[in-house]
């Protein structure tokens, strides 16, 4: 898929969408820094405490499934319409503060993976394990998680253990465990589900799939990239549109008008 500047919602103008893009990215991360600061730095993990760690885990999981999600719609140019220079700042930060990721070669990557969605030359597909969760899950992570995010990861567990004196168990449970599990909930949810071979046949050429959700148990599981065909099929619907523009589909099948 080139990149292309791509046009605003029907819905909303440029400047309401890039308004409401910002405002929920700026929520989104101020979120997880707060989070991550008191994880780190005034949380201590003892044995009663446990119960609140893994609390405080399971919505940073979720908190870093929406930076990568914000950086995703900074790709396709949809979270400031019009603004590329302010999309490449915001998505590369988030990518690099996710996993040390580096913009060109993630964005470079997604666009491939529009352009041979499902096939050979799709780098988030593995042809020779189309349906084995975990297999492909291992060509992922070799795929992306290269020296760069290893180098990246070291230097903040070094300098949290033998320079702030976090305790390793503790850094584990809210850096570590929510950086893996939210690559897993990433896979899983807008990877996997979605390209994965099945009994049914794909659609169209998008060789993608949307989950049945709710829109609050879309919103939980991966920020709405559960609606997957919507997405490759309209790639300029920020995040937070998905729902109405699944619904607006589904109205248009039926018959009915909004």
């Amino acid at each position: 898929m080139p990149q292309t500047r791509q046009q605003p919602e029907h819905h909303s103008g440029p400047a309401v969408q890039t308004a409401i893009g910002l405002g929920l990215a700026a929520l989104i991360f101020s979120s997880w820094l707060a989070l991550h600061i008191y994880a780190v730095f005034v949380f201590e993990l003892t044995w009663s405490s446990l119960p609140l760690g893994l609390g405080i885990a399971l919505l940073q999981c979720w908190l870093s499934v929406g930076l990568f999600i914000i950086s995703h719609d900074a790709m396709h140019g949809s979270l400031a319409p019009g603004w590329a220079r302010l999309n490449g700042a915001i998505g590369g930060g988030l990518l690099f503060l996710y996993a040390g990721f580096g913009w060109r070669r993630m964005r470079d990557a997604h666009f491939a993976h529009h352009r041979h969605a499902g096939l050979d030359g799709d780098p988030d597909f593995d042809v020779h394990n189309p349906d084995h969760f975990w297999r492909w899950y291992k060509t992922f992570l070799t795929r992306y998680f290269g020296w760069r995010s290893i180098a990246y990861v070291s230097t903040i567990v070094t300098i949290y253990w033998l320079v702030v004196g976090v305790p390793m168990a503790q850094i584990v449970l809210v850096f570590g465990l929510p950086a893996i599990a939210s690559s897993i909930q990433l896979f899983y949810f807008g990877t996997y589900r979605p390209h994965r071979h099945a009994a049914d046949p794909f659609g169209d050429r998008h060789n993608a799939r949307s989950d049945d959700f709710s829109s609050l148990v879309s919103l939980a599981t991966c920020f709405h990239f559960g609606y997957h065909h919507e997405h490759h099929s309209y790639p300029q619907t920020p995040w937070w549109a998905l729902p109405r523009r699944r619904r607006g589909l589904a109205q248009s099948d039926t018959g009915f008008s909004r």
